[in-house]
């Protein structure tokens, strides 16, 4: 029993540690949650959570931010979806089809992920003031999925070239056509892939604030991530209604990590295999 020891005095160790990190990494949460309770006058030093409550501050940012939290939402969920109906047919063309090509295809879908958002931010600029995209949701959605796409296609080809050639081989002995082969095979084996997908490009897009700031001129289109700068001047600082705000955008996306995190285990686990 004696070499056992050492080992539960590690496990112990590496759990005493991932608390720490993790109480580190939660404390900015805890501080955004008390701050947003705080009254409008500004936070009270030192309280680790206000002893009383005000949601003057939710109020007020459901009030005047309720437009731009829509507006953010429209934007990710379009962003997600046109990211993965881009990337599917694509991965499963560098996948499962034999291509001419395709190595240096995917190798430009790579490049694409370190080219500088600010570089196309630009480009996309001076196009969309031609085609009459500025303020737009849709110059939106397309802008952000040029961050979603290209992450797409590299998740989504690795989960196709794992389904079993075995499968492939028998739904086309059974009279399958390509895009039933696709549409009833293919995707619905590639369902963690998918999801994974699209829960970062929803996460890209709910992020983002480089395209939001770059391709909007007016408040007729402002998603929530440069509407929380409404709060913020140069002589004050309304910290319970700023937030809030920032609360209220987090939920989204923690609720959707939370509700997928299933399916993006599944498919890092089968990517790493």
């Amino acid at each position: 029993m004696l070499p056992l020891r050492p080992r539960r005095s590690r496990g112990l160790t590496s759990t005493l540690l991932a608390i720490v990190l993790l109480a580190l990494m939660l404390a900015p949460v805890q501080w955004m949650v008390s701050t947003s309770l705080q009254p409008a006058n500004g936070p009270r030093q030192g309280a680790w959570f206000p002893t009383d409550p005000d949601a003057g501050g939710y109020a007020t940012a459901l009030r005047e931010q309720g437009g731009h939290l829509g507006t953010s939402l429209i934007v990710a969920l379009g962003a997600a979806l046109l990211s993965l109906a881009l990337a599917a047919p694509a991965a499963h063309a560098l996948a499962l089809r034999p291509l001419r090509g395709a190595g240096p295809v995917l190798f430009g879908v790579l490049l694409l992920q370190a080219v500088p958002g600010i570089t196309v931010a630009n480009a996309l600029h001076s196009a969309y003031a031609d085609a009459g995209l500025l303020d737009s949701h849709l110059g939106l959605v397309l802008a952000d999925s040029t961050a979603g796409v290209p992450f797409a296609i590299l998740v989504l080809r690795s989960a196709m070239r794992s389904i079993p050639p075995e499968i492939v081989e028998a739904a086309r002995l059974d009279g399958s056509g390509a895009l039933r082969l696709f549409r009833s095979v293919v995707l619905p084996l590639s369902r963690n892939a998918l999801v994974t997908a699209g829960v970062f490009a929803f996460l890209f897009a709910w992020g983002d604030t480089l395209f939001a700031l770059a391709l909007t001129t007016s408040d007729t289109v402002r998603p929530v991530t440069l509407g929380v700068y409404d709060y913020l001047g140069a002589h004050s600082t309304r910290w319970d209604a700023t937030m809030a705000t920032a609360v209220l955008a987090s939920l989204p996306a923690a609720v959707l990590v939370v509700v997928a995190q299933r399916h993006i285990a599944d498919s890092t686990a089968a990517t790493v295999r």
